[in-house]
């Protein structure tokens, strides 16, 4: 089952609105029963684009209800969630990944979700142990995502943003760039840094806005800062310029968060111009398939030379948490005070010093946050 969930609030990047922004909410309901209710699985389909309504109840879950049973069960029984996927795609045609990447991508992570709640444990130890590897343990570092334009809003509620997110524990922080003239951004960037305390701890993102000309404009003003990173300078498939960028610009740069596909990613390392041990690649599982097609990703990564270690998946949400700890990833964003009730995680996740740890909840414990909890309830009633 699905549901169309409106995201709370009124902010813009460069280029789009959030304020009609939609998420779907699915649901996958066992025949197992535990205190006299079904075990289920919950996920969504990450943030930054709208819900996928139609393509999941016109064509993905008709598809997988109609499916054997016994076809979409692994070797211990459970459900398998790259057997769902592939279901779940079938007569779907090669190419065009878009928003059925993000339909996909929901669908396939509420199978982790219930797998790991039927094994009664967190989701980032049915992913490790699914993968080979070891969680990671004492958290894993993670950046406060905001700076975000508002209609009625300027630098001083800026800093008082970022001043919140310090005094709350996060020590690592990103905004946004592209929005407003080149010389307003950038006292909006130093009124940050003023803030945080260090140009390295502030990263910078345009969504996708310049042209090559703006692009390398802006890069040669931000280099003196030295900043953390620059995000998404141009269109994410734009792979000349982000080659040409990296080319002219030293600082780090990031990318990925909408390229929602193996092959997506695998020109991304062959023509943008990527550098090993310094630049920032960024894809979320929930816009891209879910996590059979996000691991595969890792592995065009590292069979490229990449270190894995600098997969930061965009989100900021609890699913990639368990993404990140599970198969070692270098950290996760958060969105501590946008794109509720999805963003950020839950009260009883702890956040010291930069890093964040999951609960012990079983499956992603999306039951645990606050917002979301009530729209589970409501789901499945």
């Amino acid at each position: 089952m699905e549901t169309p969930v409106r995201l709370h609030g009124d902010v813009a990047n460069a280029l789009v609105n959030f304020s009609s922004h939609t998420i779907s909410l699915v649901a996958v309901v066992s025949d197992v029963i535990r205190d006299g209710k079904p075990v289920v699985g919950v996920a969504f389909n990450s943030i930054g684009r709208f819900a996928q309504s139609g393509i999941l109840h016109d064509r993905m879950i008709p598809r997988v209800l109609a499916a054997p049973p016994d076809s979409l069960l692994g070797e211990q029984g459970r459900i398998d969630p790259a057997k769902v996927l592939r279901c779940a795609m079938r007569d779907e045609k090669p190419g065009g990944h878009g928003d059925r990447a993000a339909a996909a991508g929901a669908l396939e992570l509420a199978c982790w979700d219930l797998d790991a709640k039927l094994d009664d444990e967190p989701a980032y130890a049915s992913i490790a142990r699914h993968f080979g590897r070891e969680p990671i343990t004492g958290g894993v570092p993670v950046y406060a995502a905001g700076g975000y334009y508002y209609p009625d809003r300027g630098i001083p509620q800026l800093r008082e943003e970022m001043r919140g997110y310090r005094d709350i524990g996060y020590d690592a922080y990103k905004m946004k760039i592209g929005g407003a003239p080149l010389a307003d951004d950038l006292a909006r960037i130093e009124a940050v840094v003023e803030i945080v305390g260090a140009a390295d701890r502030v990263a910078v993102d345009a969504n996708g806005r310049f042209d090559l000309a703006a692009a390398t404009d802006w890069a040669q003003a931000l280099s003196p800062y030295k900043l953390r990173w620059y995000e998404e300078a141009g269109d994410p498939l734009d792979f000349d310029l982000n080659q040409r960028l990296t080319d002219s610009y030293a600082g780090p740069v990031a990318t990925g968060e909408n390229l929602f596909s193996v092959q997506d990613v695998t020109n991304l390392v062959r023509f943008g111009g990527m550098r090993r041990q310094r630049d920032i690649f960024q894809m979320d599982a929930g816009l891209s398939y879910g996590l059979t097609e996000y691991a595969r990703m890792l592995g065009v990564l590292e069979s490229h030379g990449f270190d894995r270690g600098f997969a930061f998946p965009h989100g900021g949400h609890l699913l990639n948490l368990h993404i990140v700890v599970g198969l070692g990833l270098g950290g996760c964003e958060s969105y501590p005070g946008v794109f509720q009730p999805f963003g950020g995680y839950s009260e009883q996740c702890v956040l010291a010093d930069g890093r964040i740890t999951p609960t012990d909840a079983p499956g992603f414990g999306l039951e645990q946050k606050t917002g979301l909890a009530e729209l589970i309830t409501e789901l499945l009633e």
